[in-house]
């Protein structure tokens, strides 16, 4: 079967975020006052193919774990969704 990992990578909240301050500023220079912080991470779809939904999970654990996420500075959370 086929599915699709949708994978949000995000700067560990005890680290600094340059890109999230930069564009924090640049909110409030277009007076857009009523955010308070801006984190800035990424989103990954991956389409794997599977025999079941958690041996999907495991590949896309993998794939976070060797390539796609420094879990030094950052997490990982993956949700699994079948694809159509």
């Amino acid at each position: 079967m086929n599915y699709i990992a949708e994978i949000n990578v995000m700067p560990l909240s005890d680290l600094l975020d340059p890109a999230g301050k930069a564009v924090l500023g640049g909110l409030e220079k277009l007076g857009i006052t009523s955010a308070t912080d801006v984190r800035i991470g990424k989103h990954i779809q991956l389409k794997i193919s599977s025999p079941s939904e958690s041996q999907a999970m495991e590949i896309a654990r993998d794939a976070v774990k060797k390539l796609l996420a420094n879990p030094v500075m950052e997490q990982a959370d993956i949700r699994i969704v079948q694809a159509s």
